[in-house]
């Protein structure tokens, strides 16, 4: 009998860079997110079937399972076979090479997963465009840390980096207030559901930015963090109660001023949209993925006649709080 599990994309309005150092974050579960099911099969090995929102094979490939191929603490190897035929660019190697990665980590915390001498056959669906930058990655490792009843903030600082806040998105339903505290995640569901949120919209600016090469480019810069921190916390804190668009403009525009400052970087309003009327706030990582505009009916055409097509307002974004 199949299993499927199903985790939740993300967005960070408040926080990118300072919540990895334990600054309070208001992060949004998306209504986009990507699936993962599992079929047993008869043969030891592990079937892997990427598609992308419309159902098109993005990634295949098959991981090796047989009990003889084991490490001497007894875990899989999980070793890409890229003798099948399928695409052996040097992108989809390290892909392959990732997701191995990832497979190992979670056996690593659940020996006895992937160990049953049987094999599986493994479909992963996104809902959202894979350049949009909603967690293609914290979705899979959340799926996966379901199948392999793992913990997946463990699973995710095991593999990768990253404060976790993606992880928590995965798994709820509501906004939400994240902080890490001493390395262990804090997060309290909010009743965020603005009045305002008609002239809130989410601009994707055509390119996805990496995480991990963003929070080393932040790790890097010297500034007052404890400043920094302290007032990220009270902007998170004061956006998270506001009741007016112009109040929550300002304290956009103070969050964008501050990382601006501490980043040694340009606003993305600054940069692209210096005569545009409203709030524009850069998202997670700065420079790629979606920026959040203040607006109204006309703010659409403003950004696709700049040639940034993909607009969508905040109610088909965001997760539905009556879920």
């Amino acid at each position: 009998m199949p299993h499927s599990f199903y985790s939740n994309g993300k967005l960070l309005i408040t926080g990118e860079y300072a919540v990895l150092d334990g600054a309070l974050s208001l992060a949004l579960p998306t209504s986009f997110g990507q699936s993962l099911s599992v079929q047993e099969i008869n043969s030891f090995e592990l079937r892997w079937r990427s598609l992308d929102k419309d159902g098109k094979v993005w990634f295949e490939n098959t991981f090796d399972l047989n009990p003889a191929e084991k490490t001497s603490s007894g875990q899989s190897i999980f070793t890409p076979n890229l003798n099948t035929g399928q695409d052996r660019s040097s992108k989809m190697v390290a892909i392959a090479e990732t997701l191995s990665k990832i497979l190992r980590e979670a056996q690593a915390l659940n020996p006895e997963w992937l160990n049953r001498n049987i094999g599986y056959s493994v479909e992963t669906k996104l809902s959202f465009p894979r350049d949009w930058g909603l967690g293609s990655s914290s979705t899979l490792i959340n799926n996966i840390a379901q199948w392999a009843e793992v913990d997946a903030y463990q699973l995710l600082w095991n593999a990768f980096t990253g404060s976790g806040y993606d992880i928590a998105c995965a798994q709820k339903y509501h906004p939400i207030a994240y902080r890490l505290n001493k390395g262990k995640p804090i997060i309290t569901e909010i009743d965020f559901n603005p009045t305002f949120q008609d002239h809130l919209y989410f601009i994707h600016l055509n390119k996805k930015q990496s995480s991990r090469e963003g929070i080393a480019t932040y790790r890097k810069k010297n500034f007052d963090k404890t400043m920094v921190l302290e007032k990220v916390s009270g902007i998170t804190e004061k956006t998270i109660v506001c009741k007016s668009l112009s109040e929550f403009e300002t304290l956009m525009n103070q969050h964008e001023t501050l990382l601006s400052q501490s980043l040694g970087m340009p606003t993305v309003k600054e940069t692209l949209f210096p005569n545009f009327r409203g709030t524009v706030k850069s998202l997670g990582a700065w420079g790629g993925d979606f920026v959040l505009a203040t607006g109204d009916h006309d703010t659409p055409s403003y950004f696709k006649g700049l040639g940034y097509d993909t607009v969508i307002p905040y109610k088909e974004m965001v997760m539905n709080q009556n879920n």
